[in-house]
């Protein structure tokens, strides 16, 4: 017998059985959306150190942000659509590998159009990765869809946290170059997808070969028109989520150096104290969204947001990080339980709908972020942050999205 300690799931010729396999994907996934949002994450987190060593103004660094998001959002959508058709399993390492070369230009780019080239390029990574591996993830769930989209997101908030950690020790003391560090995690990252991309491929080839199966109905039956309305309202929600977190990704660090008087590592620090505690909340919505419902999750983790955002202007700095804490526990179970209500909505298209979602996450962020860098620069940082107390109310909205969840199967009495 083979021994089953070295993740049978991605290297045994014969698959073992479908827990493993699901469970070995998924912490593949997982660990893989980690590394590459650690390195997405290491851009925004340096923005202190670019804004002294290139002169840049707050419109300027919302433009990189626009870049490394922009390109993601509107590639994402194709990608998912693309894959829906043609699957490409060995596609997530070359993403990686687009990242990969976007780090070795950041770590020597010379000036601001450089650094747009390097953005651009990560973004691209993102571009190619996520719509697929949300799809993965989806395909290794065991039909716990919720729980799987929370592990894999997980991954990616842990790695968005440990980018201000990363700046703050390695990047920060250094200087730019030692940016190539991190081109280790990126190598990192294509040997674990390539491994996920072997049992993809081994997966395709025993769907064409296995016998047709029934394929269980949607639970509910909408008009398109209903359909439309509840993906324009779930995209509201996304404006509303990804816009806050890109003030907070931003310009949190901003906030606490110009109202606090804090330095620059201390408020890298507590940039990852807000991240980490996205992180920890984003697990615990996927397990509820399966148990309790999408819709509950959803009503919860935007506008129970509210009462926090709106404090959070008028907190000293030990109320701001409360705050903060309970802003990030909240609002992180949103994007997983968006996905999967959105999956539901439109049954059979998971990888053009990751695609969509994780479009308008990365778009609404990059956005967010140039806007909110102009209007900071005609105002204040303090300011952008109570304006943007107000966003989480849009949550009002999920009131208008129909019930998707599934009727009880225990007997009826």
């Amino acid at each position: 017998m083979k021994p089953t300690e070295t993740v049978p799931a991605l290297s045994a010729d014969e698959p073992p059985s479908a827990d493993q396999t699901v469970f070995a994907v998924l912490l593949a996934l997982s660990l893989s959306h980690l590394l590459n949002d650690t390195i997405q994450s290491l851009l925004p987190s340096i923005y202190p150190l670019l804004k002294e060593s290139y002169q840049l103004s707050f419109a300027q660094i919302g433009l990189i942000t626009l870049v490394l998001q922009g390109t993601a959002s509107l590639l994402q959508p194709i990608v998912g659509t693309y894959t829906d058709r043609r699957p490409q399993p060995y596609s997530l390492p070359v993403g990686m590998g687009m990242t990969l070369i976007g780090l070795v230009l950041l770590a020597y780019a010379q000036n601001f159009h450089a650094l747009l080239a390097a953005a651009a390029l990560v973004g691209i990574g993102s571009s190619i990765f996520h719509p697929e591996a949300s799809r993965l993830a989806r395909l290794a769930s065991g039909g716990k869809h919720g729980f799987a989209q929370s592990l894999f997101q997980v991954g990616g908030n842990l790695g968005s946290s440990l980018g201000p950690l990363a700046a703050a020790w390695i990047v920060a003391p250094h200087g730019q170059r030692y940016v190539l560090w991190f081109t280790l995690l990126a190598l990192v990252g294509i040997v674990i997808l390539s491994r996920v991309g072997g049992w993809y491929q081994r997966h395709l080839v025993r769907a064409r070969t296995a016998k047709p199966s029934a394929r269980a109905k949607p639970a509910v039956t909408l008009t398109k028109g209903r359909v439309i309305a509840a993906l324009t309202i779930l995209a509201a929600l996304i404006f509303s989520k990804y816009f806050y977190l890109a003030c907070f990704t931003n310009y949190y660090t901003f906030y606490l150096i110009e109202r606090f008087n804090v330095t620059v590592p201390h408020a890298q620090v507590l940039l990852f104290v807000f991240l980490f505690a996205v992180a920890a909340g984003t697990i615990i919505g996927g397990t509820v969204g399966d148990r309790f419902g999408r819709l509950k999750v959803i009503w919860v983790s935007i506008l129970g947001v509210a009462p926090f955002s709106l404090a959070l202007p008028y907190a000293g700095l030990v109320g701001t990080v409360v705050l903060s804490i309970a802003i990030g526990l909240i609002m992180s179970s949103a994007f997983s339980a968006i996905l999967v209500y959105a999956q539901e909505l439109v049954p059979g298209k998971v990888g053009m709908i990751s695609g969509i979602f994780f479009g308008l996450a990365f778009g609404m962020a990059g956005i967010g972020s140039a806007l909110l860098g102009k209007l900071a620069d005609h105002t204040s940082i303090p300011f952008v942050f109570t304006v943007c107390g107000f966003l989480p109310l849009l949550g009002l909205l999920t009131a208008f999205l129909p019930n998707l969840d599934r009727p009880k199967t225990s007997p009826v009495t």
